[in-house]
């Protein structure tokens, strides 16, 4: 690496390698076992499910680099976009470490503490999966146990319940608009669900940042 290339420089440089790495590898693997199974996709059926289903991920894409870039920093961008679990994990961690170094996460000390946090997660998060799948036989009976039930479904409600507490605490005025919109739209549109987590986090994202302009234009801020 060049000794006069700056941090951030290193970061996009290293970024960049390593996300259009795994694009590679991840298109290689279907393409690997069509060839080792000699099975060709139904190509007007391939295009027709593409058609259907790109605008939405597109659009779902383009809203999420412009909205979790500035929380999550250049460099946990890049980490989080090629591990992902990003809204459910990535984010909340980012998020926790910056609150408690006290840095912002545009800031060249947030950038190292928000990838460190990114790296430590995802490394912890491959670490218990494969403890995971060399324990899954033994601890299936326990862990399909109907009294841990309860408990599983609540994990997410409990992290980001955590977290919430935390922000909404401190900007309580600014909490309210965005968490009565999700009340309403989970309550009254059956068609949201767990699945739409990746789309409803921007939506509220941005809801939220034209709520706080309007309230700090009237001085409610």
């Amino acid at each position: 690496m060049n000794k006069n290339m700056s941090y951030m420089d290193s970061v996009h440089r290293c970024g960049r390698i390593w996300n259009l790495s795994m694009t590679v590898v991840l298109l290689l693997f279907p393409l690997a076992v069509g060839l080792i199974f000699g099975a060709a996709p139904d190509w007007h059926g391939f295009w027709m499910g593409v058609i259907a289903t790109a605008p939405m991920y597109w659009a779902v894409a383009v809203v999420e680099t412009f909205t979790f870039i500035p929380m999550l920093g250049a460099g946990g961008s890049y980490l989080s976009f090629v591990t992902g679990n990003i809204s459910n994990l990535k984010l909340p961690v980012a998020i926790n470490a910056l609150e408690q170094a006290e840095v912002k996460a545009s800031s060249e000390e947030g950038e190292i503490v928000s990838t460190i946090a990114i790296a430590v997660s995802s490394i912890v998060t491959t670490v218990i999966i494969i403890i995971g799948v060399i324990l899954i036989r033994p601890l299936t009976p326990l862990l399909n146990a109907p009294v841990l039930e309860p408990a599983f479904s609540q994990i997410l409600p409990a992290l980001f319940g955590a977290l919430g507490v935390v922000f909404i605490s401190k900007n309580w005025k600014i909490s309210i608009a965005p968490v009565l919109l999700m009340l309403v739209l989970f309550i009254f549109v059956p068609a949201l669900n767990a699945g739409t987590v990746g789309i409803m986090v921007p939506v509220g994202v941005l809801f939220t940042l034209a709520v706080s302009r309007i309230m700090y234009k009237k001085g409610m801020l």
